[in-house]
């Protein structure tokens, strides 16, 4: 069986839990082997840590996500660098900006997102980042602060931006929108980016794919997103698999 990560996904959302531990086992007999689970505000930090038991095939990432503004208070920064000087995760994120929304706080997010930033050069970790509508300024952001690695998760900008990414040493983060057929320039991004640069992820519970429309979406399906994205690239699943498990491993040092 192949080898695969989901590079992002939300095992600690309230969908899972009437069913956690059988989605979890769902996703290892799929090959779905390690999972990031991405934090999205102060409170959902002590759930992920919880769930991410030594041997699980689970880690964590710790952020204040910035879709979740109204839950964020100032001192929950300070929490955070406690947090991740106290248990290391694999990441810090989810963060970012999301400026898709009309009511949008734009210089607050900037705040959150500038200062998560700075942790994490500090702490020394890769971030994880959420950019909607946002993407030049997240590059022009990175560029500036320099020395950062990490993931933009469920890429959607131009094949200009991505390479922007990858030569500043980041990943794109593929999942379910991959598989619909409308999607033909994150289509034509996929088949030709160098795949040292690319990770598969679930974004589960959102993000369900083609044919999956309306569905809670799963890890498991993460073994789908491979066979669309093995087929876009002409390449074998297990070519793929290799490349993209290896990609996780490195950027979040894990095993």
């Amino acid at each position: 069986m192949l080898t695969l990560a989901d590079s992002h996904v939300h095992l600690d959302d309230a969908s899972f839990n009437s069913d956690r531990d059988t989605v979890i086992e769902r996703a290892r007999k799929a090959g779905v082997a390690l999972q990031v689970i991405p934090g999205v505000d102060a409170a959902s930090w002590p759930r992920i840590r919880a769930l991410c038991t030594p041997g699980s095939g689970l880690f964590p990432a710790y952020g204040l996500h910035p879709m979740f503004m109204q839950q964020h208070r100032p001192e929950d920064l300070a929490a955070l660098s406690t947090w991740l000087s106290a248990h290391r995760p694999a990441a810090v994120g989810e963060i970012g900006l999301d400026f898709y929304a009309d009511d949008y706080d734009a210089d607050g997010q900037r705040g959150y997102f500038r200062q998560q930033l700075a942790l994490a050069r500090e702490h020394d970790l890769p971030v994880i980042l959420h950019a909607r509508a946002a993407l030049d300024e997240i590059i022009a952001t990175l560029r500036r602060i320099g020395g950062l690695r990490g993931v933009v998760h469920s890429f959607a900008g131009s094949p200009q931006q991505a390479e922007q990414l990858w030569k500043l040493g980041f990943h794109i983060g593929i999942g379910g929108p991959v598989t619909y057929e409308r999607a033909q320039r994150l289509r034509r991004i996929v088949a030709k980016m160098p795949i040292e640069h690319l990770l598969l992820e679930s974004d589960a519970p959102d993000q369900p794919l083609s044919t999956h429309r309306g569905e809670r979406n799963e890890p498991a399906r993460v073994a789908e997103v491979l066979q669309c994205v093995a087929a876009l690239r002409e390449e074998t699943t297990q070519a793929v698999a290799a490349a993209t498990t290896a990609n996780v491993k490195r950027l979040f040092a894990i095993a």
